[in-house]
């Protein structure tokens, strides 16, 4: 199956958070208070996708406020965070929106994504991911965690589904 018929049948793209929407560096204060930084342009093409009429949502293992506020800031209501069982929210989120796995992709980056992406449409994967988990990917993002490898997907995406002119056209006038 090429990429281009993994893509066409989306409607739901969901996306692990450290080393996928971050860089996957973990910054903690002396006080315990988490930090992460977040890419604008991955925010921007998330919005874009978004408005193309796919379903967004984030399945991490870890809980933090910060995701919390960047995914209300995105308009993703589908988060789901200390999830140790991925697999499970995705099978929940498609049952949820009575979609069929083919119809869903997932973005991650270590071996714990690892039973979301194998069950899915379209596993996505980024460069620095361990080399099983690039295994099981369909496509690498070329730009890294944290740095627009979200905002490539979301292109990618969007021009496979012939929405990214649409999506573009507001700012080419």
């Amino acid at each position: 199956m090429t990429l281009a018929e993994r893509i066409k049948p989306l409607r739901l793209v969901a996306f692990d958070v450290d080393g996928v929407l971050t860089d996957g560096g973990l910054y903690l204060s002396d006080s315990g208070e988490e930090f992460k930084r977040f890419n604008s342009l991955d925010g921007h093409g998330l919005k874009m996708l978004k408005n193309s009429g796919i379903e967004l949502a984030i399945i991490t293992g870890r809980t933090s406020k910060c995701v919390e506020m960047r995914a209300k800031n995105l308009g993703i209501t589908r988060v789901y965070q200390g999830v140790e069982d991925k697999l499970g929210a995705m099978q929940s989120l498609l049952t949820d929106m009575t979609l069929a796995p083919e119809q869903a992709a997932f973005m991650g980056d270590d071996v714990v994504d690892l039973p979301v992406m194998r069950r899915v449409g379209l596993a996505l994967s980024v460069p620095a991911a361990p080399q099983i988990v690039r295994d099981h990917a369909h496509y690498i993002s070329q730009r890294a965690a944290g740095h627009g490898a979200v905002r490539e997907v979301c292109e990618l995406i969007l021009g496979a589904q012939g929405n990214l002119d649409a999506q573009l056209a507001p700012y080419l006038k």
